[in-house]
């Protein structure tokens, strides 16, 4: 990791216990039977205590953090543009198909995919499980490499570096291609969300993807609002709780308002 000023590096990852296989061939979320299967039994409807418990539950906090304070909101204060690193085009594909979706969904984000890896702030490397850890030693180091397989051990990672203000100015994503498709997506979207500043993992939210014991493989209701608050540009990097908790409410209606307009809840 190579820092050019003040900055800290947090990361996130997920250990899913899903089954895997060795095909790559690209589905997207509304097409893998598992996806498909928790869609139908998604809990849609929250109440205002719920969604806000798990905002700052997630938007506070890291699930590992080597340096800094953690206790700002960090959120990226420009456009988001993210660079596919690899060569599996199946996949590079399906990732676009998860960004698209990602943009369709939080009103305020500014998130694309670039072919130029020079424009790009959240870069994701695609590897082959076998190549995992020694891409993680790649990045961190290895003595980091090695915190980091026995304190997470990771099926797929993310991680980003902030400057003195709290704006995040790079993402780094690794995700393994050789998993299948559920584990792909679920790795997708909760390392690609985790990389725009929600980055602590929690095991007190059920409806989370941000809960190690929760898999989602697509981009729940409940997820969106947590995106939708943070991105709300009353939301800025560097509030504390205190600061957040007197915005809440306002920001909160308006938000429920974007999201059960994009997914046509009543």
């Amino acid at each position: 990791m190579r820092q050019s000023r003040p900055s800290i590096l947090l990361l996130v990852a997920a250990s899913l216990a899903a089954l895997c296989t060795d095909a790559i061939v690209p589905a997207a979320a509304g097409e893998v039977p598992a996806v498909v299967a928790r869609q139908r039994n998604e809990k849609k409807v929250f109440t205002d205590t719920e969604i806000v418990e798990g905002f700052l539950k997630t938007a506070f906090g890291a699930e590992y953090h080597l340096a800094g304070r953690v206790d700002r909101i960090r959120k990226y204060d420009s456009p988001v543009r993210v660079f596919a690193d690899g060569s599996f085009a199946n996949r590079k594909a399906q990732l676009a198909k998860v960004v698209a979706d990602i943009r369709a969904k939080v009103q305020h984000l500014d998130i694309a995919m670039t072919e130029d890896s020079e424009a790009a702030n959240v870069v994701v490397k695609l590897v082959r499980d076998r190549d995992l850890y020694r891409t993680i030693t790649t990045f961190y180091g290895r003595e980091r490499a090695k915190e980091i397989r026995s304190s997470l051990d990771p099926q797929c990672l993310s991680g980003f570096r902030k400057n003195e203000n709290y704006e995040i100015e790079h993402s780094d994503v690794i995700l393994t291609v050789d998993n299948g498709d559920f584990v792909f997506l679920d790795c997708a979207y909760e390392e690609l969300l985790q990389s725009l500043g929600p980055i602590n993992d929690t095991a007190t939210v059920p409806w989370t993807m941000f809960n190690d014991s929760v898999s989602m493989g697509y981009f729940d209701v409940y997820d969106q609002y947590l995106l939708n608050l943070l991105y709300d540009p009353r939301i800025k990097p560097g509030m504390t709780v205190q600061e957040v908790r007197a915005l809440l409410p306002d920001v909160l209606t308006d938000v429920r308002t974007w999201v059960k307009k994009v997914n046509h809840l009543e």
